[in-house]
């Protein structure tokens, strides 16, 4: 049987049915109700009520081999539907539902559902809209819940299975709280505080989690996930990344047409690597890749990157230098945000300029653009124009999401726009990309702007942030520690502290170093480093960096605080 994933279609392994036979509402609940596995193609559909981890759910399930499509909260029956789902899950969010005009679902909904015998799980705010809607009542707690804490089992669940530890440690974000049921639910799990974190009700396929599961620091809420999925829902894996590759490229081949020129901006990290191969693949010498040294680049960042492309990419780069024009106009800028639109808005100028040389050299003016941008950069930017994501709150707005000014003429090829960081890496290997690439530390677009807090060009706080950086992290790679971190670097503070160096007073900066460990870049723990390399570290750097006398580490995880500092 096939199966359409996009553009391209998805052959599943089975033989004897058509597709549209096996993935028929009837047909999914006559194995589901029949306790035997699901044998044709399956989609969970999620539903996007604003939680910064709602892709995390789609990609959870992506991982477990079921393919996942996510779809605003606000969407409605039919096109849910369309889709033909075995399973919807309802994500967090930022909303309460017991506030007037807090997204829903269609009133018809959980009818559907029912009648179909279609299983629904709700996270955080998916829970609250559950409870509220079908009879319960949700109220704001009295005590708010975040960050990492015990949860209990409580009683014997469908939902937690043969579950042999009773506590689990898990992810909270709630300021409301489930206080009435509705009828033909059960708690079956609880907080410290006494708070629902758990409900179903097994008959109408109905369930509910206060916390996310979907994040890494829920330390069994995959294994839920599966769970839900497997034994509950009965649907069957058969989607891989290999699925994703070919989705892309066919959908790359089918925006850019057959005489069409694409021009792609290379920063020397996984993102922008993995996506100039995969448009390579697609459509060869007709991309035109750039690597633009912008001034914010870490120590010596333009001549290491330029010889990885030769040596390792091979493909054609060419290098514009205009860090003298960006830092003029960055110079007295020290609002996070104005310096990030600064950043995007001569990005912008450059690829103008590129694109006019270009259409000198082969005859043909390109009409694209590619870019890295990544899904954690969307959620944190959104809702950025044509996203679907209507719920969400913006954290930070990001130089490559929000799309580009009509006049510039390009049109945006942005491959790896739904994926995560270790999904790009992935991806990169499946094509052959080289480790070298793969393995590098992410690096921001807006560069050491948003290592630099306040004005990038004050005080010699470039070269300051270079030597310190290039001092630590050259550490953490002889220590051994480069591939067990997901992500170091120092920041450059916009203030003074007093010293005693060689039995002098010294009023001197200060610098912090972070480095974190997270698996998709949305959720992420610091490094416990030991004392030892920290202070020799610290020493290191206010021996051998001129004007710094004191040393920071944060330890701060994600959330409450992002990865970068500004």
């Amino acid at each position: 049987s096939r199966r359409r994933l996009g553009p391209t279609p998805f052959v599943h392994p089975h033989v004897g049915a058509s597709a549209d036979t096996m993935s028929s509402p009837a047909a999914k609940k006559a194995r589901r109700e029949s306790g035997v596995g699901a044998t044709g193609p399956d989609t969970v559909v999620v539903l996007d009520y604003g939680s910064q981890y709602t892709q995390l759910i789609t990609r959870r399930v992506r991982e477990l081999g079921v393919y996942s499509v996510l779809l605003p909260g606000d969407a409605d029956m039919a096109r849910i539907t369309s889709h033909n789902p075995s399973v919807i899950i309802l994500s967090g969010g930022p909303n309460s539902v017991h506030v007037e005009g807090a997204p829903s679902v269609p009133d018809t909904f959980f009818d559907h559902c029912q009648a179909e015998g279609i299983p629904v799980l709700g996270i955080c705010y998916g829970m609250q809209l559950i409870v509220q809607l079908m009879g319960g009542e949700v109220k704001p707690a009295d005590k708010a819940e975040y960050g990492r804490m015990p949860v209990h089992i409580v009683q014997e669940s469908a939902l937690y299975g043969e579950e042999m530890d009773p506590t689990q440690m898990v992810w909270m974000s709630h300021g409301d709280e489930a206080v009435k049921l509705p009828e033909g639910f059960k708690c079956v799990g609880k907080s410290d505080a006494g708070a629902v974190v758990a409900i179903e009700n097994a008959d109408r396929k109905i369930f509910g989690l206060q916390y996310h599961p979907e994040v890494t620091h829920s330390e069994r809420g995959f294994e839920t996930i599966r769970h839900f999925l497997f034994h509950i829902a009965k649907v069957e894996a058969g989607w891989t990344m290999q699925n994703v590759l070919d989705e892309q490229i066919a959908i790359v081949n089918q925006k850019v047409g057959p005489d069409d020129h694409v021009i792609c901006a290379l920063s020397g990290g996984v993102d922008s690597a993995v996506a100039a191969t995969l448009v390579h693949k697609a459509i060869g010498d007709r991309l035109h890749c750039c690597f633009v040294d912008n001034g914010l680049l870490r120590y010596k960042e333009g001549e290491r990157v330029m010889k990885m492309f030769k040596d390792h990419l091979h493909l054609p780069v060419t290098k514009i230098d205009d860090s003298a024009r960006l830092l003029a106009k960055l110079k007295g800028v020290t609002d996070p945000e104005k310096k990030r639109k600064t950043i995007g808005a001569q990005f912008i100028e450059v690829f103008k300029e590129y694109k006019d040389d270009v259409e000198k050299k082969t005859g043909v003016r390109p009409k694209f653009l590619v870019q890295g941008t990544l899904y954690p950069d969307v959620i944190e930017s959104c809702p950025p124009p044509g996203s679907d994501q209507k719920h969400s709150h913006t954290i930070k707005s990001h130089h490559n999401v929000g799309g580009l000014p009509k006049e510039l003429g390009f049109e945006l090829v942005e491959p790896l726009r739904m994926l995560f960081k270790d999904e790009v890496r992935k991806l990169g290997l499946l094509m052959d990309v080289p480790q070298a690439f793969i393995s590098r530390h992410p690096f921001p677009g807006p560069g050491l702007a948003v290592r630099v807090l306040g004005d990038v060009c004050a005080d010699d706080a470039l070269d300051t942030i270079r030597a310190v950086d290039e001092i630590y992290i050259n550490a953490i790679k002889d220590a051994g520690l480069y591939d067990k971190i997901w992500q170091a670097f120092a920041v450059f503070l916009p203030i003074k502290s007093v010293g005693v160096q060689g039995d002098q007073r010294t009023h001197s900066h200060v610098v912090g170093l972070r480095a974190i460990t997270s698996s998709d870049g949305m959720t992420a723990d610091w490094y416990q480093f030991e004392p030892k390399f920290l202070q020799q570290v610290s020493a290191k750097i206010c021996n051998q960096v001129k004007n710094v006398n004191r040393v920071v580490y944060d330890i701060t995880s994600k959330p409450p605080s992002t990865v970068e500092w500004e």
